[in-house]
């Protein structure tokens, strides 16, 4: 027995913060002639929100603009996102969220409220083929930005420029574009969180070094190759490219589970093949060679004689592949299968059954092939929501995105879907479809810049302006085909059950009547269960006037022309999703509205944060509202009914509700 011996020297500190450095910035790791070390240079960029230059040569993907995007990915952002609630369905209840802008500054804003709780991301940017889009993120303070910043240039049209591949910066502004968005992204997953990303072969290895920095080298899980057409044409060049891939990273490999997905319906069909006494338990089984097939090492432990049921002895050619003990566990629970093949000689299977002992049905490891799904099927889709292929070009189909969450969420049935490049919303479809098959409740959160279509594309001639409007318009629709297809179903059932009591059989207790109540029960819960609406946030400017971020701009004579911070065109709505976004709740939180004292109060997640925008606040409302003890409780500053008043709010929260935070915009 070994004994664990005490190291007798003091912590290793140098070690303890270079581990701490290499979780928050893993991607200032790098290499040296000593091993891993710390690039200081870009840890200093990390650091500052200007450039710092640096010429230490290292290892690692360099390219024109790479500082520039770090500064971008860390310059933080005053901007604000704005519900829409006529775009929206059911935006009080849902969960899901739909939102239009810039994902950079997107990213930017869910820091916060979703810091670490994403369970998956899935992304599908533009490939940088020469001519798709990028995002050209500027951060210098030029005029043009200050057009933009304050409104005065139309925000989408100016942030979307085709990058060809004549273009002297043709990769670098592709990853300048990619590289905040993944750091920022990394943020948001939880710790057992992974992001799928697909490509091409235009930026795949780019894509895999600025992954790797990014979320480090280690927590690459692995490559998913998506064979995405049957075939090609006479135009191929050299050979057929027939696949695309998709790039697999977890937050940290430590944390992340071995990955299993469901059976298909023809991998449980093939168990169906052989029956034994334990059927109605465990189901069919499958039979698999108990001799090694293959082995370069033989072990004397799994090379042993086996009585056959004629008493003849077998032997391995090599080995087997279990070892004695182990064999006659299972040969004494009727797990081993001999059979006689026609030269007399005993060929021995294992029996594996389609359900474990506790009769739940055996997960599969996923692969890193998927060859049947094709490109074909996403555009069929495409074509049976709005009739027209070309209304949105190459859309992922939604079994594709169905079988990639199925694997990131690995049997979970709650958590958050992330796409921030959403384009037709197939991920949304894909979330609601796998909701509906096992009973989960996921949600997801897209994002999509509100890229205008072409004046003389087939999307505006169906009356589409941009691709947001495409994307809302599928989850409606697929939130009307997931209601559907389960209340058409639910009757169907009803129908049966009806049609049973009406027969001759015996309704109570009788097996095939109880398995149908039970059925139309499950179903109904499924249908109670589905979240299927959307709440719609439009990226916009603050809610709040400049004097409220720099009131050192302003001389004191001109201050009273601000008593109100707030821009005269923003709702009440508008200043809740800011504060909700400020104060780090995620915006789908279920949100209430009541009245307290004559005066509009909203709650968001019972009593978790209140916000009342009305004017004249007093001494009368603070006692009412401090009844229903919340957390948290935002006013307008120009809200209360006096100075005195605001002192005697804040006074009376404090005395009748100590652990009532107040704030005031």
């Amino acid at each position: 027995m070994s004994i664990d011996k005490l190291d007798l020297q003091t912590p290793d500190l140098v070690n303890a913060n270079f581990e701490k450095l290499a979780d928050l910035f893993p991607n200032c790791i790098t290499e040296s002639a000593n091993g891993k070390a710390i690039d200081f240079d870009l840890l200093k960029q990390e650091l500052n929100h200007a450039v710092v230059e640096g010429t230490k040569e290292r290892y690692r993907l360099e390219w024109p603009g790479k500082k520039e995007a770090i500064v971008t990915a860390n310059i933080p952002t005053t901007k604000t996102l704005r519900p829409m609630r006529e775009d929206s369905v059911d935006f009080d209840n849902t969960e899901n969220l739909y939102i239009e802008g810039d994902n950079l500054e997107v990213l930017k804003l869910l820091q916060e409220s979703y810091l670490g709780k994403i369970k998956m991301i899935y992304i599908d940017p533009p490939y940088n083929t020469g001519n798709d889009f990028v995002y050209k993120d500027n951060f210098t303070g030029d005029k043009e930005i200050e057009l933009f910043e304050s409104g005065q240039k139309d925000e989408y049209s100016q942030r979307l420029v085709v990058n060809p591949e004549a273009s002297g910066r043709y990769h670098s502004d592709w990853l300048t574009m990619m590289y905040p968005r993944l750091k920022l992204a990394r943020n948001l997953l939880t710790d057992d969180g992974v992001i799928f990303i697909s490509i091409d072969d235009n930026e795949v290895n780019n894509l895999k070094k600025i992954s790797d920095e990014i979320f480090g080298e280690v927590n690459f899980v692995d490559t998913i190759i998506w064979k995405k057409r049957y075939g090609g044409g006479a135009k191929e060049k050299y050979l057929v490219a027939l696949h695309e891939y998709v790039l697999v990273y977890a937050k940290s490999k430590n944390e992340l589970q071995d990955l299993f997905i469901p059976l298909s319906e023809e991998q449980i069909k093939r168990y169906y093949v052989n029956k034994d006494e334990k059927y109605n338990l465990r189901g069919g089984y499958r039979t698999h060679p108990l001799e090694a097939m293959k082995s370069f090492d033989t072990r004397e432990n799994l090379n042993f004689p086996i009585k056959a049921p004629d008493g003849r002895e077998v032997w391995p050619k090599r080995q087997w592949r279990w070892g004695k003990e182990t064999f006659e566990d299972a040969l004494s629970k009727n797990e081993v299968e001999f059979n006689l093949t026609k030269e007399g000689n005993w060929i021995l299977s294992s029996k594996q059954y389609l359900k474990d002992e506790n009769g739940e049905i055996r997960k599969t490891k996923p692969f890193t092939i998927i060859d049947d799904i094709f490109t074909q099927h996403g555009t069929n889709e495409i074509v049976d929501i709005f009739g027209n292929a070309k209304v949105f070009d190459f859309p992922k189909p939604v079994s594709f995105l169905y079988r990639l969450i199925q694997i990131g969420f690995n049997y979970d049935k709650t958590g958050i879907i992330l796409d921030f490049f959403s384009g037709s919303g197939s991920s949304a479809e894909a979330t609601f479809r796998l909701n509906l098959d096992d009973g989960g409740r996921r949600k997801f959160i897209q994002v999509q810049i509100p890229e205008i279509t072409d004046d003389k594309s087939e999307a505006r001639k169906a009356g589409y302006n941009s691709i947001c409007e495409i994307g809302k318009a599928r989850i409606r629709q697929a939130r009307k085909t997931t209601l559907d297809t389960q209340t058409s179903l639910l009757t169907e059932k009803r129908a049966e059950l009806e049609k049973l009591s009406k027969g001759q059989l015996k309704m109570e207790g009788d097996p095939k009547v109880e398995a149908l109540k039970t059925e139309i029960k499950n179903l109904q819960l499924t249908i109670d269960n589905l979240d299927t609406g959307f709440r719609v946030y439009r990226l916009a400017d603050s809610n709040m006037l400049d004097v409220y971020y720099k009131p050192q701009d302003y001389k004191q004579e001109n201050l009273d022309l601000f008593a109100d911070n707030v821009k005269p065109d923003r709702t009440s709505d508008d200043l809740l999703a800011q504060i909700m976004l400020d104060w780090g709740l995620p915006l789908s939180l279920k949100i209430e509205q009541a009245k307290v004292a004559g005066k509009q109060v909203y709650k968001v997640a019972n009593n978790s944060l209140y916000a009342c925008f009305d004017k004249g606040i007093d001494e009368a409302f603070a006692k009412e509202i401090a009844k229903d003890q919340p957390l948290r409780i935002v006013f307008r500053d120009s809200g209360f009914k006096d100075d005195t008043a605001k002192t005697n709010v804040k006074q009376l929260l404090k005395q009748l509700s100590p652990e009532t935070e107040m704030k005031v915009i």
